[in-house]
């Protein structure tokens, strides 16, 4: 839980920042960045997702208990 408010805040502020040019497809000039920002978009999603549900799970499954 201690790790929630950081993973988010800064998955937050860099999607908001790549937002503006993946949605720019149809603009002039942005042949390559509108489809990079999409592909960071989709990688930061990805690896929020992991950090927030997965890991946490996997340990809880298979982390050593503290005494």
């Amino acid at each position: 839980m201690e790790q929630l408010g950081p993973v988010l805040m800064t998955a937050l502020t860099t999607g908001l920042a790549l937002l503006p040019l993946a949605l720019a497809a149809d603009k002039p000039g942005s042949k390559i960045q509108s489809p990079m920002s999409i592909v960071i978009l989709g990688g930061l999603f990805a690896a929020t997702f992991l950090n927030l549900i997965v890991v946490p799970v996997l340990f809880l499954k298979w982390g050593k208990k503290s005494v």
